[in-house]
């Protein structure tokens, strides 16, 4: 199994502190199955910017220490890139990252909005034969307030990445609900632990794909894993086509 959201580097960001704490979730991630994460420090973030150099030469300081260790799992290079005016300058540039040298890009959004000028970034990230991903949408409160805002991202041609803590419970459970809802209207197309350490962001993967099983939503599970393998491979996702925010019944959602 893939993770494609994962913030496992010492040091860098709001993940790990030491690499002691990072070995320990890579530990937490092979007894959930995983085989390959994608590390995803957060870049051009107001409160955190990891450059793309920083990155690698932790990956390697990383997989340095898991050789000692012997553990096993495949790590690739990513951001989790704040979008922002400059967000196609640094892609052209190639100092943002995309994920596993893909042509998978995943955007991080403000918390609490959706910028006006999302859509032409989405639309230019497209234009460079590359494929945005909306990082953990279910969390953005303008979307959460208004569910077919996410539809409007990904009719314009971006896809959309659940968190295994939001379908677990971990953020409460309205985000849960509204988690399982953007899943019924096929608005989420991959999954991430966004794992930032194991206390207070643990990574939760097996216990969110248990959410969706215990659902019944195993076609759901089956198409998140193999969208994440296919990102790793670079090779095109499966998208099912969105339904219309009133068919999923988003006026049951409480917030």
């Amino acid at each position: 199994m893939v993770d494609i959201h994962a913030h496992i580097l010492p040091g860098v960001d709001d993940g790990p502190g030491t690499l002691i704490e990072s070995i320990e979730l890579i530990k937490q991630a092979l007894k959930e199955g995983i085989t390959d994460i994608i590390s995803t420090s957060h870049a051009y973030n107001p409160h955190y910017d990891v450059s793309k150099n920083t990155v690698l030469e932790k990956i390697e300081l990383l997989k340095n220490e898991m050789e000692k260790q012997n553990l096993s799992i495949n790590i690739h290079s990513g951001q989790e890139i704040r979008i922002q005016d400059s967000t196609i300058e640094r892609l052209k540039s190639e100092d943002a990252l995309t994920l596993a040298k893909s042509k998978y890009v995943l955007l991080e959004l403000p918390t609490s909005s959706v910028p006006v000028y999302t859509v032409k970034i989405i639309q230019e990230i497209l234009n460079l034969n590359k494929v945005p991903i909306i990082a953990h949408p279910e969390r953005n409160r303008a979307i959460a307030e208004k569910p077919s805002r996410l539809l409007k991202l990904i009719n314009h041609g971006a896809i959309a990445q659940i968190t295994a803590g939001s379908l677990s419970g971990h953020f409460g459970r309205n985000i849960q609900k509204l988690s399982l809802q953007l899943v019924d209207a096929n608005l989420v197309h991959t999954y991430g632990s966004d794992v930032h350490n194991t206390k207070t962001r643990p990574l939760l993967f097996d216990k969110g794909l248990s959410y969706l099983e215990k659902h019944k939503r195993l076609d759901a599970v089956d198409i998140f894993l193999e969208n994440n393998a296919r990102i790793v491979e670079n090779e095109e996702v499966i998208i099912l086509e969105p339904k219309e925010p009133e068919k999923a019944k988003w006026w049951s959602l409480v917030m």
